[in-house]
This record gives structure tokens, C-alpha cells and sequence, in this order.
């Protein structure tokens, strides 16, 4: 018999083609050149302004990392990061245009965290796809499913470290003022791809401000 499918699949697999078709076809983005996963580089795509202004706002919602699965991961996590006004104007611009370049249903859009990490702070290997045999899928499940492209835009170049680190792909990111990256979560198929496991790896020198958005499958909230 068949395997059931994955849940989201289906969904998944319909934004990951649009989401391909669309960004394949857009000089804004560099599709990054590593086998079994989808990763696109888009430099300046921020002004130093508004960098500045979302720093800011990173600085005022700030508050310990927490993870969506706590028990037995102590210090898994060190960084600082908070959920940014939805309404801020920036944002809202921001988020307006994340969505026109995806062709993503601004339904399915996470509210925009941001992530400050102080020297010597550090996010361990994750996935942002959700473990759905994990008792926290219930709820997520609920809300919005599993997430489905992740775009993360760094904020300031950071004097040593920081890097972002893809342990499958043989990846590793800088930070670079303004740059976006963007990832599909999922395979073509709609399952989730292991090999987009990724790391922040600790700052050395400095300080580290990302804004990250993460879409789902349906809508969220």
C-alpha cells in the first residue's frame, strides 16, 4: 500500500512550483548552487535606513530565545528575539513586498520576528519545517500547518562570526547589510527536506540583527 502523505503535502508542492516559477524569473535573485535544496540571494534589499529602523524596533521587543519544543534543549538556543509591530510601516512594507515577490497569500504569513545575536550567542542546528510526530503539532497544525519558505534578511554586517551555517549543503552565509535569504522548507514533492537543516553560528565579534518571515501552508491564526 502506498504511504499516507506527509501532511501539508499537497500544499506544499503547489507553493514550492509557484514559488520556483516565480523567483527563477526574477533578476532580483541568485539561485544559490547546492544540490537537493532551493536557496535564492537577493543583495541590498533593504536600505541602510530601514535597516536601521528594524534594529530598533529589534532592540525594543527583545527578549531570551524560547524554542516550540523546551524540554531538554537548555541553551540550545541564545539569542534574543521578539515579534515586531505588525503595523509598523516599514514592516507592513516589507511584508507587502515578501509576498509580491513569492506570490504567497499574505494569509499564510507569520508575523516578522527579529533575532539579535549578541557576541558569543548562537542558534544550534534546526529546521524551521515542524516535526509533525512531535506533541507540538497539534497546535501548529491548527494554526496554519507546516511552513512552507522561510526569508531571512540580515540587517548588519557583523564584524567576526555569525555566519549561517547549511551543515547538509556544505552552505555557509555571511551577513551582508540589507541581503535577503530565501529557502523552500520542502521538497518538489511537498515533504519536508532534511537537507535544509541550518545553524547560526556563534558571533565572535559584534552583534547580529535578522528579520525572519516564515509562511505556512494555510492560513495563519
Amino acid at each position: 500500500m502506498p504511504k499516507p502523505a506527509h501532511p501539508d503535502c499537497d500544499a506544499l508542492a503547489r507553493i514550492g512550483t509557484s514559488v520556483r516559477e516565480r523567483l527563477g524569473t526574477d533578476r532580483t535573485f541568485d539561485r544559490l548552487h547546492v544540490e537537493g535544496a532551493e536557496l535564492y540571494q537577493a543583495d541590498a534589499f533593504l536600505s541602510d535606513v530601514d535597516c536601521r529602523h528594524l534594529i530598533a524596533l529589534i532592540d525594543h521587543v527583545a527578549c531570551p530565545s524560547r524554542l516550540v519544543e523546551e524540554g531538554g534543549w537548555e541553551d540550545y538556543r541564545t539569542s534574543f528575539s521578539g515579534d515586531i509591530d505588525p503595523e509598523d510601516s516599514v514592516v507592513k512594507s516589507i511584508d507587502s513586498r515578501l509576498c509580491d515577490l513569492t506570490g504567497i497569500d499574505p494569509r499564510h504569513c507569520e508575523s516578522m520576528q527579529g533575532q539579535r545575536y549578541n557576541q558569543g550567542e548562537y542558534y544550534h542546528e534546526h529546521w524551521d519545517w515542524f516535526d509533525t510526530k512531535a506533541p507540538y503539532w497539534r497546535r501548529e497544525s491548527r494554526n496554519g500547518g507546516q511552513r512552507s519558505w522561510t526569508a531571512m534578511i540580515y540587517l548588519n554586517a557583523v564584524d567576526e562570526g555569525g555566519t549561517t551555517d547549511f551543515v547538509h549543503l556544505d552552505l555557509q552565509v555571511a551577513p551582508a547589510r540589507g541581503s535577503l535569504l530565501i529557502w523552500n522548507n520542502a521538497r518538489p514533492d511537498g515533504s519536508p527536506n532534511p537537507l535544509t537543516m541550518h545553524a547560526a553560528r556563534p558571533v565572535t565579534s559584534g552583534v547580529k540583527y535578522v528579520v525572519t518571515k516564515w509562511f505556512r501552508a494555510r492560513p495563519w491564526r
